[in-house]
């Protein structure tokens, strides 16, 4: 089964086995997460989520991105700034897309 399901502001299609890379969750690493908002399952779309639907997912790894680098400059006033931000992210394993 394939579905596509909406967290962190963001839209991801998964399918079961699939390892997919999210916006950090709250949960600790061996934990089952649920996603309830399903915005499509085998080419049925919602309005706006799948009724009764669910996709069942452990949590493998909590992380950060890599390092990118922001670099603001300002021509002709002797303003520059420099700063780096890391992206943390929660990797999941989805592991069953079923309804209820």
């Amino acid at each position: 089964m394939k579905a596509i399901i909406e967290t962190g502001g963001k839209q991801y299609y998964v399918e079961e086995g699939s390892e997919v890379y999210v916006e950090k969750l709250d949960e600790a690493v061996g934990s089952v997460v649920t996603f309830d908002k399903v915005l499509m399952v085998n080419g049925v779309a919602g309005n706006p989520y799948v009724k009764n639907v669910v996709v069942k997912a452990d949590v493998i790894k909590q992380g950060k991105q890599r390092k990118i680098t922001i670099f603001k400059y300002r021509p002709k006033k002797n303003s520059h700034k420099k700063q780096g931000h890391r992206q943390p992210y929660t990797k999941v394993k989805i592991t069953k897309i079923e309804s209820l």
